[in-house]
């Protein structure tokens, strides 16, 4: 199936590790072209070369900084000369409940976790044309609470309800804008989650139960979701929550 991407280029926020770098690498090999986001220079230039020259243009950014949407715009214009699109994927808030989070870490996380995503998908709409695409990296905490997360658990839910809301918005000028809801994905992330609960492999072997797959995903299934759901493929589809998580999530 031709997904319809071949030189559209895309802005992949947390695109040098985990779920970004497995967007950003499935866009690429369908023949896209994207800018990379991170916040050290190393994984950047890591990730870059990976993706190859001319395909992947890396940018230093944190999603909480006020100036970082016009430099990745800007660095889309520059190396490729259109934008057709942007992934908003940021790594986890801290985890912890919610008498041990104090309030400089949750100004940080909605700095970075909403306002962030809020501020990059405001200013690139304002870029796209008609066909154009914002997705949004969202959680399994949309929709019920995990355990251990409190911020995760304030934040995403209101997320969704942004994207839902922008989705709306942005309809009548044939822009779409879709949200990802990955679950049980085998990232650092969740190895991370895994070993806070002190016995990694039960805690493994429970969640893995619960997945009516009996398997985590791996990230390049969720890439492969992600590069459908951005692409023109998929022109019919937004104001969505995919959920990829191997059927975990019950209800309908």
């Amino acid at each position: 199936m031709d997904l319809g991407l071949k030189d559209r280029v895309y802005i992949v926020t947390g695109g040098t590790r985990g779920l970004g770098m497995a967007a950003a690498r499935e866009l690429v090999a369908d023949g896209a072209r994207v800018v990379i986001s991170g916040r050290s220079e190393k994984s950047v230039a890591a990730a870059e070369a990976e993706l190859g020259p001319g395909q992947a243009v890396g940018v230093v950014a944190d999603n909480a900084d006020t100036a970082t949407p016009d430099r990745l715009i800007a660095a889309a214009r520059n190396a490729f000369k259109r934008l057709d699109g942007v992934l908003i994927s940021v790594g986890g808030p801290p985890a912890g409940t919610s008498d041990t989070i104090d309030d400089d870490q949750w100004r940080a996380a909605f700095e970075s976790v909403f306002l962030g995503a809020v501020r990059l998908s405001r200013a690139v709409a304002a870029e796209l044309d008609e066909g154009g695409a914002i997705g949004f990296v969202l959680s399994s905490s949309v929709y019920e609470p995990i355990p251990g997360l409190a911020i995760s658990n304030a934040l995403r839910p209101g997320l969704a309800g942004y994207a839902k809301n922008l989705a709306n918005e942005l309809g009548p000028r044939g822009i779409r804008v879709v949200g990802l809801v990955p679950a049980h994905i085998e990232t650092d992330r969740a190895r991370e989650l895994e070993a806070r609960s002190g016995d990694p492999d039960a805690t493994r072997e429970r969640a893995t139960a619960r997945v009516p797959l009996r398997r985590y995903g791996t990230p390049d299934e969720f890439g492969r979701s992600a590069a459908f759901l951005l692409s023109p493929a998929a022109s019919y589809l937004t104001g969505v929550m995919l959920s990829i998580d191997g059927g975990v999530r019950k209800g309908f």
